[in-house]
């Protein structure tokens, strides 16, 4: 039998012309907020920079440019040039973008909430933001944080811009997180160490899911981990030998350590499914988008997969670690600042580590498609996908 996740890409033989057709006129409408006919009201995301839609920023306001620089035209809470693969789902749904749980100005929660922020691990940190980097607010806590939003709605007057009470058991609830905790000590203590604690992970992700099912929720898309083999930051960072690199530039040894992880985690979401009557819950494989991209991004429409655009140095790679996308700083006497490409709709890598707009839609494109979603979860049967550009 077909291994899905070592396949990159098989949806893209398996749908038909027409199907591309009818997507790529999806894609290059526009339109931010169009209202659409669709079973799901509202949209609850989990996850970190992948998916934040600015809660980092709102708790540690310190956003610089370049980011936002394409589509929103200055900083917009996002690890991107524009906007995110939650971002342009949300627009096919007929959904605004999501606010942030812990943005207290301007956010609006009648169609969901984002509780994802930058840096968020699934686990619980052990240690500080301001020593290692890590977010405080882990899948346990943003957990939480949705459990408070309910409590909130269900008082008899409640006020501001909450949804009504039965949004809980109508929305699509997407997961998109794990990475951090693959990567933050993947340096220190090795690919074998790291992979001691991932079937963690993978519980606690299923955990989650069965608490957000006590609390309503029926659907959920739970997003699988990139290759991060092909980073451009762990590429400059991470220790290995030429020997190590594949056809394509990326680490061999890191991203089967990645799909291992993959694998557990899709045999968990089966197990965790098994228990849960009349829910939904989809394993979504972008990771073979992703790793397809960073392979053939001519392929795609683009031209640089594994060098990053907002970086510093140059080279291969373009990725500084002394110095991160929009930062300056005095190195040998010598003030160096790390700056955005002029054009990053023809990059993969935005910053080294997230992606960019460009990269983003052609991902959310195939999410859409539901070619990789396991089991199948035709979103263009349960909603009038509208058009996002």
């Amino acid at each position: 039998m077909r291994n899905w996740l070592l396949d990159p890409l098989p949806g893209f033989r398996l749908v038909s012309s027409m199907w591309f057709f009818w997507l790529f006129l999806l894609f290059c409408s526009s339109g931010p907020f169009i209202e659409a006919k669709c079973k799901f009201p509202a949209i609850f995301n989990f996850g970190d920079s992948n998916s934040d839609t600015g809660g980092f920023w709102a708790a540690f306001p310190a956003e610089r440019s370049p980011f936002g620089m394409t589509y929103f035209k200055k900083p917009a809470g996002r690890a991107s040039d524009g906007r995110l693969v939650i971002d342009f789902l949300a627009q096919a749904l007929g959904l605004p973008f999501l606010s942030p749980y812990l943005k207290s100005i301007g956010s609006d929660f009648r169609h969901g909430a984002n509780f994802a922020t930058l840096a968020s691990t699934v686990l619980l940190p052990n240690t500080s933001l301001f020593v290692t980097g890590i977010s405080p607010f882990s899948l346990g806590i943003q957990l939480n944080q949705i459990k408070d939003l309910k409590a909130k709605v269900l008082e008899p007057n409640h006020y501001g811009n909450l949804p009504p009470p039965n949004i809980f058991s109508e929305a699509l609830y997407t997961i998109d997180i794990g990475q951090n905790d693959f990567t933050s000590n993947l340096n220190a203590i090795g690919i074998e160490g790291v992979k001691q604690y991932l079937p963690q992970v993978a519980s606690q992700i299923a955990w989650t899911i069965k608490e957000l099912y006590d609390m309503g929720g029926r659907n959920f898309m739970v997003f699988n981990l990139a290759p991060i083999g092909c980073f451009p930051a762990f590429l400059t960072e991470l220790h290995h030998n030429i020997s190590d690199l594949d056809e394509y530039g990326c680490m061999i040894s890191y991203n089967n350590a990645v799909v291992d992880y993959n694998n557990m985690l899709n045999e968990t979401l089966h197990q965790v499914l098994d228990t849960l009557q009349h829910a939904s819950v989809i394993h979504v494989d972008t990771h073979s988008v992703k790793l397809e991209l960073f392979r053939h991004p001519k392929n795609h429409g683009l031209l640089y997969g594994t060098k990053a655009c907002c970086g510093h140095g140059g080279g291969a790679y373009n990725f500084d670690p002394e110095v991160f996308c929009g930062n300056s700083k005095v190195i040998d006497g010598i003030n160096i600042t790390s700056t955005a490409c002029e054009d990053p709709q023809n990059y993969v890598s935005w910053d080294g580590i997230h992606a960019t707009e460009a990269a983003n839609k052609i991902i959310a494109w195939a999410v859409l498609g539901d070619s990789y979603s396991h089991p199948s979860f035709p979103l263009s049967k349960l909603c009038d996908l509208k058009p996002i550009g």
